[in-house]
């Protein structure tokens, strides 16, 4: 039986002193070249076996559309850093940024194959900070790693 891929974001929340050279290919491979910025993969084993390589340094989880449509309002760009809009994305192929989302959210279309929108979203750090410390694990009072649901409250702080 195969299980259905979703669609997971995933934050870099720590700088990357000290850190082994795989780690720091990883993060570039991923494009997390800086704290708080947040891409968007499908959950297919290579990207997870990625994630889990370094799970010490970001956090992840399956995004919400509701939250995604948020995202693609507020920090979506396109090349020359211009704000996403209702009217820009009808130039990219589709009605709505509404629309866009959920061929996102569905996996019918990938962030990299729409020409003119940039990949990563620049967050701002939490509203309030991070609740735990962010080199520990999600769960035993961090904030690293897999937080599955929980990651859309964190996203919400940060727009």
């Amino acid at each position: 039986m195969e299980e259905k891929l979703k669609l997971l974001a995933v934050i870099r929340i720590r700088g990357m002193v000290g850190a082994h050279r795989e780690i720091r290919e990883t993060m570039a491979y991923l494009r997390l070249h800086r704290n708080n910025h947040m891409i968007l993969v499908p959950s297919s084993p290579s990207y997870l076996g990625m994630l889990q390589k370094v799970k010490d340094y970001i956090t992840w989880g399956e995004i919400s559309k509701d939250v995604l449509v948020k995202v693609l309002e507020k920090r979506g760009r396109l090349i020359g850093n211009k704000r996403l809009t209702d009217e820009n994305v009808k130039s990219l192929g589709f009605n709505s940024i509404e629309e866009l989302a959920d061929a996102l959210y569905n996996l019918k279309v990938k962030l990299r194959d729409i020409k003119g929108l940039k990949p990563v979203f620049r967050l701002r750090p939490p509203r309030k900070g991070f609740k735990h410390s962010i080199k520990r694990p999600y769960g035993s009072k961090g904030e690293t790693g897999y937080r599955g649901e929980a990651i859309n409250e964190l996203i919400l702080r940060m727009l």
